[in-house]
């Protein structure tokens, strides 16, 4: 099958988009074999990319689109904010709706993407979810902070779910935190049946943090917009941060804002790189 694609990135994390309302994919499953999202993937043999990202037409009267996001090992996740931003621009782009509120569905529930006058996306990431089961993560009991401990070493994180895992925390300087040894530890630590996002953050002030994220499945991108809502919530929660707060990240800039009530607001960037098509195996 030839597969037209269109390659994006927010803020550096990078995206294969993928028209499954033009194109036939497989309506149930994973939309491809897993092996031929490894593939298409890899950054030597294939297009390249942290997540793949599928629209599908909505199943329910009140969205305008399905959403989904597979990692670039082939597992599948709930949520990723930076390929939401992508998302909205290209069904724009491709004429698939002229909104610039669009209803999308996702396997975390139902978001709304909104497109500002200056092309810039809003994303509206639910409100974070600290029960342990919500996380989901392994822990006595709902706390503020865990003490997750992997052979010699130990860290204190705060976790919350935005539809994924996330664990973040504090460091002094995101330039020599430990991403590269503890991000793999963490990721697959055993108090996250599901794995875990992990975030390395660095306080600047009450309204400016500096991040880096460590995804499941995906290793260090260079933004995460669900892990940028999560650091900033975390920070919230221990009385680190205002309701408002610029999140700088290696890839760029992103604004997050969570007064306590609803939905956490999420806006930046979406780019177009390239389109392109290629020859899969279904």
């Amino acid at each position: 099958m030839n597969l037209r694609f269109t390659k994006m990135h927010g803020l550096g994390n990078d995206f294969m988009v993928i028209d499954g309302i033009r194109q036939t994919l497989p309506e149930t499953g994973l939309p491809m074999p897993a092996d031929e999202i490894r593939r298409l993937g890899d950054r030597h043999f294939g297009v390249g990319f942290d997540q793949m990202l599928i629209v599908q037409p909505a199943r329910s009267a009140d969205a305008d689109f399905r959403y989904r996001i597979l990692n670039a090992d082939g597992s599948e996740v709930s949520q990723c904010g930076n390929g939401a931003r992508c998302f909205a621009r290209f069904v724009r782009a491709q004429g698939l709706t002229d909104k610039r509120e669009i209803q999308v569905e996702t396997a975390a529930g139902q978001m709304t993407l909104t497109v500002t006058d200056d092309e810039q996306v809003t994303v509206d990431m639910g409100a974070p979810r600290w029960a342990l089961d919500a996380i989901p993560m392994t822990a006595k009991s709902e706390a503020d902070s865990y003490f997750l401990v992997s052979g010699t070493q130990a860290w204190e994180v705060g976790a919350v779910g935005l539809g994924n895992p996330h664990c973040t925390l504090l460091v002094e300087n995101v330039d020599t935190a430990p991403v590269e040894s503890a991000g793999p530890l963490l990721e697959s630590h055993e108090q996250f049946p599901e794995r875990v996002n992990v975030g390395f953050m660095q306080i600047v002030s009450r309204n400016e943090i500096r991040l880096r994220v460590y995804e499941r499945g995906a290793g260090e991108t260079l933004a995460c917009g669900s892990g940028a809502c999560a650091a900033v919530v975390i920070g919230q929660r221990r009385g680190w941060l205002d309701s408002a707060v610029t999140v700088h990240l290696p890839g760029g800039t992103l604004q997050v804002c969570y007064d306590g009530q609803g939905g956490i607001q999420m806006t930046g960037p979406a780019s177009h790189v390239y389109d392109g098509a290629i020859e899969i195996t279904l």
